[in-house]
């Protein structure tokens, strides 16, 4: 199979959320016939959903991968998991998450594997991170990255420096 660029969206809220983060992209650049090509800042931003939970810690990676596109989401669930993720309830306090936001420009809807990421185009909290490290990136059916950032910048999130 032909590497494709795909992007990942890193959040967590529990243990040392920053730490986890950037532990999780060293597992990305280890997952098999992938590598990093490029890491975001660190942002901190509100819950959603269910807000009686500390803020989140979110990041967004661009890989290259020779993965297909469900065993790339399996790859993330396993660095999930190795991490103490579970899963209680929907949007539930995490010790890591990470999303497939974009496989190429590919339009995915499998069960348990939706892409682009469902409502990535609404999120702050997703699109600023990604803007950051591809903001000339187009979600299929949405637009590019940079309008779409424009339509939620009301929602807060803020860079967490070095």
């Amino acid at each position: 199979m032909a590497a494709v660029k795909a992007y990942i969206g890193l959040g967590a809220n529990l243990g040392e959320p920053e730490v986890q983060v950037r532990r999780a992209f060293a597992a990305l650049d280890a997952i098999p016939q992938t590598r990093l090509l490029a890491a975001s800042s660190l942002y901190r931003s509100s819950p959603l959903g269910y807000a009686a939970q500390p803020d989140f810690v979110n990041a967004a990676a661009a890989i290259e991968t020779e993965l297909s596109a469900t065993a790339l989401l399996e790859a993330l669930l396993a660095i999930e998991a190795r991490c103490g993720r579970t899963r209680d309830f929907p949007n539930a306090p995490r010790t890591l998450d990470l999303d497939l936001l974009l496989y190429g420009d590919r339009v995915i809807a499998e069960p348990g594997l939706l892409v682009p990421h469902a409502r990535m185009h609404e999120r702050a909290f997703v699109l600023v991170p990604l803007a950051e490290i591809a903001p000339g990136a187009i979600v299929p059916g949405k637009g590019p990255v940079d309008a779409l950032l424009a339509a939620c910048r009301e929602q807060k999130v803020e860079r967490i420096r070095d």
